[in-house]
């Protein structure tokens, strides 16, 4: 009994070693173990299934559970079933800024979340509940009076299917369609009813597709919104990005934004600049991997040390994202509201597409840009995001920025980092200054996409969120910044020294410190040259007057 509690102390103090070797050592070591864990765990979830195969083995067959097999009409019985085993999946859900739309940002004070944020792509979800909540995890956010504690109201499916059918019903408010419908109405696009008995007991942990299914089509399109999430990402190559490619590294988006208790890290309301924490590994973890040092270190560069004197003020995005939108979408750059309500000469409304298909104009939305392979734009960011929130008043004789953040060369927490950025016409109150809320969505009179008619589709919008509207309706420019984090390039494809360490390089307009390259001090270059020249005739001076010397001698 003593020799194996000797032997077990040993393996303990073992590990001990391993765990403060792999922390001192830094990127090198630890990079390597997590990359085989990662590559183990990548093929046990895989990232675009239609059957898990052979290599994925579960702890339950879904498929021999009696209480799957059905009948069920609607996603809350298949929700209902569910949770006679997952007793406490729902409750843990429900405290998740996935179900709950809010966020309460504790640097800045500020309530943000989908609910509550005014943005320059849709706008608002105020009076658009069924089309905006169709990407909620959840069932009938129809209007505010949606009980969001209703446990049979979450939608398991959404993030679990692994058939790849399990689909929303564009305005179904969170339901999928229960019988085929066409959408948009007249376009001939038919989406099938899933087969929810199917759905339900071909089951497993979220892939790409799971995730995407919301993230990679906000902004009404797929890649509109992010630039740096479209479906190109359900089964990329290892150049759009090294980790999610299909055929390597292969990982799913929970291998980044781990969970605990369904509750997803990582905040597009609170990007975290910088990880002061470093290498994720057990007893020294701030329990997330959603930055690229908590794998690769704050040194990642091995031998190759110069490299690795950027990362007090450069983000690794910064070079190893070069281009926004590189897979096989582009993305949304202007949205301008102010356009839309054009007829064509019979008097309906129209859209218009560019030669690959895109949008470019809308009767019901405006005008549209796209972009592929778009460069990023590059600022200062030490992870304070602050919102323009609405009712808060603007300055409309400027760019209204839809957020701000902080950052600059003297502090420490502060990166250059890449940002999308979106920008768009929207429609505020030119009395009270303030961005207005649009009621779009719907088949009422005061519905802009069925009568093009601002002064009502405003006044019903603010009047359900119990703000004031002067009725004198003006436009203004918006800008909109996205911290870019996903499809990272290959070190072969990032960032080479002279892409920034040039007169027009991308840090070009980045301010606050001198870079080789970039800058200059004209009096010193002035002076420089001074003392060349001088120097140059001196020497010519005393090569003749040496010449001259020796000829007399001689």
């Amino acid at each position: 009994m003593s020799r194996q509690r000797g032997s077990a102390a040993k393996f303990d103090r073992g590990l001990m070693r391993l765990r403060l070797n792999l922390i001192r050592r830094g990127s090198l070591w630890a990079v390597t173990l997590v990359a085989v864990l990662w590559a183990g765990y990548a093929a046990a979830t895989t990232g675009d299934p239609v059957r898990r195969g052979p290599e994925w083995t579960p702890t339950a067959d879904h498929t021999k559970f009696r209480v799957l097999e059905g009948p069920f009409s609607s996603g809350p019985e298949v929700t209902r079933a569910c949770l006679r085993c997952h007793t406490e999946a729902a409750k843990q859900l429900q405290a998740t800024t996935h179900w709950t739309w809010s966020f309460d940002n504790p640097i800045t004070g500020q309530t943000l979340g989908k609910r509550n944020i005014i943005n320059n792509f849709c706008v608002s979800i105020e009076t658009n509940w069924p089309r905006c909540t169709s990407c909620h995890i959840g069932f009938g956010w129809s209007d505010n009076s949606f009980d969001h504690r209703s446990e049979d109201s979450v939608d398991c499916l959404v993030c679990h299917d692994n058939t790849g059918t399990y689909v929303k019903d564009p305005l179904g408010a969170g339901h999928p369609p229960y019988r085929d419908t066409e959408f948009p109405p007249g376009s001939g696009n038919i989406i099938q009813a899933p087969d929810l008995i199917d759905v339900a007991r071909y089951i497993g942990m979220p892939t790409r597709r799971n995730c995407g299914a919301c993230h990679f089509n906000g902004g009404e399109a797929d890649g509109a919104k992010h630039g740096d999430l479209d479906s190109s990402l359900i089964k990329p190559d290892r150049s759009l990005d090294v980790h999610m490619d299909a055929a390597g590294l292969n990982f799913v988006c929970s291998t980044c934004h781990t969970t605990q208790g369904h509750a997803v890290t990582g905040s597009r309301y609170m990007t975290k600049a910088v990880d002061t924490v470093g290498i994720d590994v057990p007893g020294h973890t701030d329990r997330t991997r959603t930055s690229c040092e908590s794998c690769h270190g704050p040194t990642p560069h091995a031998t190759r040390h110069k490299l690795d004197d950027h990362t007090d003020k450069v983000a690794c995005q910064t070079c190893h994202i070069p281009e926004i939108a590189r897979g096989s979408r582009k993305t949304l750059t202007w949205w301008d509201w102010s356009a839309a309500g054009q007829r064509d000469t019979d008097g309906q409304p129209f859209t218009r597409t560019d030669d690959d298909g895109y949008v470019i104009y809308d009767s019901h939305r405006g005008e549209f840009r796209w972009q592929g392979n778009l460069v990023p734009e590059y600022h200062w960011f030490d992870g304070r995001i602050r919102y323009t929130l609405i009712g808060e008043a603007i300055d409309e004789s400027k760019i209204v920025p839809i957020n701000t953040f902080g950052g600059g060369y003297d502090e420490p927490r502060s990166r250059i980092w890449p940002f999308k950025v979106m920008r768009g016409r929207q429609p505020y109150d030119k009395v009270h200054k303030t961005l207005l809320l649009p009621h779009t969505v719907g088949d009422d009179y005061a519905s802009y996409f069925r009568n093009m008619d601002w002064t009502s589709a405003i006044e019903v919008a603010m009047a359900h969120a119990g703000l004031p509207f002067s009725g004198e309706i003006g436009f203004v420019e918006t800008a909109y910044f996205w911290p870019s984090t996903h499809m990272v390039a290959p070190k072969e494809d990032a960032l080479a020294c002279n892409d920034c360490h040039s007169r027009n390089g991308r840090l070009a307009g980045v301010p606050g410190f001198y870079m080789p390259g970039r800058d200059s001090f004209e009096g010193l270059q002035w002076t420089g040259w001074t003392l060349v020249i001088l120097t140059l005739v001196v020497s010519v001076a005393h090569i003749a007057a040496r010449i001259g010397a020796a000829r007399q001698r001689s």
